[in-house]
């Protein structure tokens, strides 16, 4: 049987394969935002969507900065298992899918907030499947037990857990809220797409619900 190394599936090569791959979808996303607008114009529906968004961004930032407390600095040293990762295996993950629709949303198009969604949920995919083996090979029996009874994605609410004391790293929770943070760049980005359209800097070529 061959065995998975930790050389193999190494956690931080997997993130910057990760991130890349995020970063560079979600930039021609952003492209094609650039010659698109949507078919209820600037009215009150394209400000329900934006607004949705940037709830949706908000939740992100306070969830991933929640499952950091938990997870930040331990994902290699062992099975961490309560509080957000009690309910699912990528707590992380389900939050940035919320990132990822906010971004789309500041478009005030449903087509592309769900487009910025799929790019995300493909990704982690690819993402998840690695991180398992690698933290399967790591960890052993106490992985599969954990696998066994938290699903991947979830949550399941009634498999919460939690533990009366936690020992916190301040520079993982902050370098998670300074990347949600950057989940709020787009709402000047796509605000400077409508203005640049609105004066005919850029061609609508397509509009989309």
């Amino acid at each position: 049987m061959t065995t998975v190394t930790t050389d193999a599936f190494d956690l931080q090569r997997i993130q910057k394969i990760r991130k890349w791959a995020i970063g560079l979808s979600l930039l021609a996303v952003v492209v094609l935002a650039m010659f698109t607008a949507t078919w209820w114009g600037d009215g009150p529906t394209h400000e329900a969507v934006e607004a949705a968004g940037l709830g949706a961004i908000v939740l992100s930032i306070v969830g991933r900065a929640w499952c950091s407390l938990y997870i930040g600095g331990r994902k290699k040293q062992e099975v961490v298992s309560t509080g957000p990762y009690s309910l699912s295996r990528n707590p992380l993950y389900l939050f940035s899918y919320a990132g990822a629709f906010g971004v789309g949303a500041q478009t005030g198009s449903m087509v592309i907030a769900c487009l910025f969604v799929l790019i995300a949920v493909v990704v982690f995919h690819f993402t998840i499947e690695k991180e398992e083996a690698w933290l399967t090979a790591e960890f052993g029996d106490t992985y599969k037990a954990y696998m066994a009874r938290t699903p991947r994605c979830g949550p399941d609410f009634s498999k919460w857990r939690d533990e009366e004391d936690l020992s916190i790293k301040p520079r993982f929770f902050l370098t998670t809220i300074r990347d949600g943070l950057v989940f709020l760049l787009a709402i000047p980005v796509f605000e400077s797409v409508d203005m640049a359209q609105a004066a005919g800097w850029l061609p609508v070529l397509l509009r989309l619900p």
